[in-house]
C-alpha cells in the first residue's frame, strides 16, 4: 500500500528480457538499506516487487500484462520514474491509499498555464472516468492528485510548482499518456450500488441527498 506522495525521481538504468516479461533496473537515491529484496515499491504508480538490489539500484521484474496496461511497456534507459517505498504503520498518510494497481492509462489533451500552476486536461476510457468526482482522489504516474474538474471525456487537475518539480509530471507534454489509479472507496461504493446493498434510496433515507 502507498500513499501517492513521491519520495524520489529514479531512472531507469537498464531493461533485460524475460520469458514472461522484462526486468527492470531503477537508479534511485531512495536509502537503500530501508529496500530489502520481496519489497514492494510504486514504479510511475505501478506497484513492483524488488528482485534484487545494488548499490543505487534496485531491480523488479514486470510482466507481460502490466507492460501492456501501463506506461511502462515504453520506458527506455534513461526514462524517468516517480518512485515511493510501501507505507509503513508508522508512516503518514499525507495522500490517500494507493495500491500500486493501475486501472488504465490516460491520454494529456492539453497542458495550459493557471498562474504559476498549470491545469493537465486527461482523456480516460469510460470504465475510468466512472469513478471520477470533483475534489476526488485519484493517481497519475503513482502522485496522489485532486481533480479540479470532470468533462465528458476527461478530468482536469492543477498541479502546483512544487508538484511539477519534484516529480516526473514537470516534463510531461500534451499526447503523452500516464498511469491512472483510482481511489479505492469509489470502487467500493460503486459495487455496493451495483449490488443492491447501498442504493440512492437508502442514502437519501439515512441523510444523504
Amino acid at each position: 500500500m502507498f500513499t501517492g506522495i513521491v519520495e524520489d525521481v529514479g531512472t531507469v538504468a537498464s531493461l533485460s528480457p524475460l520469458r514472461a516479461g522484462t526486468a527492470i533496473t531503477v537508479a534511485t537515491n531512495l536509502p537503500m538499506d530501508t529496500i530489502a529484496e520481496g519489497d514492494s515499491v510504486a514504479v510511475s504508480g505501478v506497484c513492483l516487487t524488488v528482485t534484487r538490489k545494488g548499490a543505487g539500484t534496485f531491480t523488479a521484474d514486470v510482466s507481460k500484462e502490466t507492460l501492456s496496461k501501463t506506461t511502462l511497456g515504453g520506458m527506455r534507459p534513461g526514462s524517468k520514474v516517480n518512485l515511493e517505498r510501501a507505507l509503513t504503520l508508522s508512516g503518514r498518510l499525507g495522500g490517500h491509499i494507493v495500491y500500486g494497481h493501475v486501472d488504465g492509462t490516460g491520454a494529456i489533451r492539453e497542458i495550459r498555464p493557471l498562474g504559476e500552476a498549470r491545469v493537465f486536461h486527461i482523456q480516460a476510457d469510460p470504465s475510468i472516468m466512472k469513478f471520477m468526482v470533483y475534489k476526488g482522489a485519484v493517481t497519475v504516474d503513482g502522485v496522489s492528485l485532486t481533480v479540479s474538474a470532470v468533462r465528458r471525456d476527461g478530468f482536469e487537475l492543477a498541479l502546483i510548482p512544487f508538484t511539477l518539480e519534484r516529480t516526473t509530471l514537470g516534463v510531461l507534454r500534451a499526447g503523452e499518456r500516464v498511469n491512472l489509479e483510482t481511489d479505492i472507496v469509489g470502487k467500493y461504493v460503486l459495487k455496493s450500488l451495483e449490488g443492491g446493498g447501498v442504493t440512492l434510496d437508502f442514502l437519501k433515507d439515512h441523510g444523504y441527498s
